[in-house]
């Protein structure tokens, strides 16, 4: 994994991370997201959580996104400002490489030196890697909602999964 580098986002990155999330809502349920957003709604959010100091940081190779990570705040009321959210995105060609497991070990570090308390992960049930790849850094099952997502015609469970910071 010597060729992947890791780094903060930047905004020329915008196209290749509106690529990777189109994917995951065109073709999965590891998102809810039912209509894929644009260029300038990733901008947008993006820009949020630059302001926000938040880490968002982004998997590159041979000078080509790859993957990219982020949390911030798990809910927007302030008695949750020490808890946040991950989100982790490759693009499909890159899973099973160990690129996640270097994401999620960045986002961890950034999100400790930002202050936040807790890390939760809120997974489609069906997502076995990306939940065994969060019990391998010791986040632990807390919760799991029966059907509360229907996206391609089809019930699914979310697990939420837990990490003191």
């Amino acid at each position: 994994m010597s060729d992947v580098l890791l780094r903060p986002f930047r905004w020329d990155d915008v196209p290749a991370i509106t690529a990777i999330y189109r994917h995951y809502v065109e073709e999965t349920a590891i998102t809810f997201d039912t209509e894929a957003p644009g260029e300038e709604a990733i901008a947008e959010k993006y820009a949020g959580l630059k302001r926000l100091g938040h880490p968002l940081i982004v998997a590159e190779r041979a000078g080509r996104c790859i993957g990219y990570a982020y949390a911030s705040f798990y809910r927007p009321r302030a008695a949750y400002r020490f808890t946040c959210e991950d989100s982790i995105y490759l693009d499909p060609a890159e899973r099973g490489r160990g690129v996640g497991k270097m994401l999620l070990t960045e986002l961890l570090e950034q999100s400790r030196a930002f202050g936040f308390k807790q890390m939760l992960a809120v997974i489609t049930a069906d997502t076995a890697g990306s939940i065994a790849i969060h019990e391998k850094f010791g986040f632990r099952r807390v919760g799991y909602y029966e059907a509360v997502g229907l996206k391609f015609d089809r019930w699914h469970d979310i697990v939420h999964l837990q990490l003191a910071l």
